[in-house]
């Protein structure tokens, strides 16, 4: 393995430890663990979902020859429309830092069920057809797997310490 190799590989992290080290300053300043996870939660919408997919549509539009040699393929319109599913990504991510803790479930799912397929597609690539190119089988992985994972379990964990509304009781004078 070349340098360039495992620089290629890597670089998808960028995009899991710029928004994990950003929230993990942050939240060393909040004033509850509610507000601590909600600063996890914004940091990782708009960092590792909403920034990391916006990133993905920019090279696979700018640099489609680029992108399909990074992952191993030839350059196809299927790599159109890898730009413009990141984009719908990107811009759920950024709609997920004002979201509800129930919002955010659902929009990591929705990430999920594309990220978690291409998780899927990687490693078939990798192991039928031996594809071990820096984009099948790096980083890329780490994240696909990683940024819905964390952002439903943040979700959830936002869902259960979210304070339980008590019924008010109606004294009848």
């Amino acid at each position: 393995m070349d340098t360039s190799y495992l620089a290629q590989s890597a670089f998808p992290l960028v995009w899991l430890l710029v928004p994990a080290i950003g929230a993990f300053v942050r939240a060393r300043r909040a004033r509850s663990p509610q507000e601590a996870l909600e600063i996890w939660q914004r940091w990782w919408a708009i960092g590792a979902l909403g920034f990391g997919s916006l990133w993905m549509t920019v090279a696979f539009l700018a640099f489609p020859d680029v992108m399909a040699t990074a992952i191993g393929f030839n350059r196809t319109p299927f790599l159109f429309e890898i730009a413009f599913a990141n984009l719908g990504l990107a811009i759920m991510g950024f709609r997920a830092a004002s979201a509800t803790p129930r919002e955010r479930i659902t929009i990591g799912l929705g990430a999920g069920m594309f990220l978690w397929g291409a998780v899927v597609g990687h490693i078939y690539q990798w192991f039928a057809n031996g594809d071990h190119a820096p984009g099948n089988t790096g980083g890329v992985l780490v994240n696909d797997l990683l940024i819905p994972a964390v952002m439903i379990t943040l979700a959830l964990r936002s869902r259960r310490l979210a304070p339980t509304p008590q019924p008010t009781v109606e004294i009848a004078a």
